[in-house]
């Protein structure tokens, strides 16, 4: 009798410990899925990426013709302020007429003990006519050309050189602009003796 009742008082703590340790299993589950289910929710990755589309050869003419005009004008910056013309590189964006008289000019200036130095704001650049079926691809710009803050300095005596007021510091010009197996490159850059 004794043995009866000892072996139910030890297995009835046990179940009740057996079932509490059930519910607290239980809950933590419910707590720990509930919980899951409740938070953000992560946002599904495309499985495939959308295509691309290839780029318009006329506008990629027209940005690379218009990029090299800019950069053209950053060697002319260059060349004018340096007598000795050796930090330019104009033949990478210059041929033809356009180098020839760059050069021609900046020398007579050099000779002259003067140089150039500033900035040139090329404003505006448009392509106003695009060739791209001839053998040699040509753009036609233009431009509205701010020399304004480009100022003529005497070499020895670094005083700026008194130049004519009426002159014309922002006109428009009008270029032209070939790609070669090299790249774009400008070959006329005329001025039109009009205010812009």
């Amino acid at each position: 009798m004794r043995t009866a009742r000892s072996r139910d008082r030890y297995r009835r703590p046990l179940r009740n410990s057996t079932l509490a340790l059930f519910t607290v299993s239980c809950a933590l589950a419910v707590t720990s899925c509930s919980g899951a289910s409740d938070g953000p929710k992560a946002s599904p990755t495309p499985s495939t990426a959308q295509p691309t589309k290839p780029a318009d050869p006329t506008e990629t003419a027209k940005k690379d013709a218009i990029a090299t005009y800019q950069a053209y004008w950053k060697e002319v910056e260059k060349l004018y302020a340096d007598p000795s013309g050796k930090s330019a590189k104009l033949k990478q964006y210059a041929a033809s007429a356009a180098l020839k008289n760059v050069e021609s000019d900046a020398k007579q200036a050099h000779d002259h003990r003067r140089i150039h130095i500033g900035q040139v704001t090329v404003g505006n650049p448009t392509v106003t006519e695009l060739d791209l079926k001839s053998k040699t691809p040509r753009a036609t710009l233009s431009s509205c050309l701010d020399i304004s803050r480009w100022k003529v300095v005497d070499t020895k005596t670094k005083q700026p050189v008194s130049l004519p007021s009426n002159r014309l510091t922002k006109y428009v010009i009008q270029s032209e602009v070939e790609r070669w197996p090299e790249g774009w490159r400008v070959i006329r850059d005329e001025p039109q003796g009009k205010r812009c």
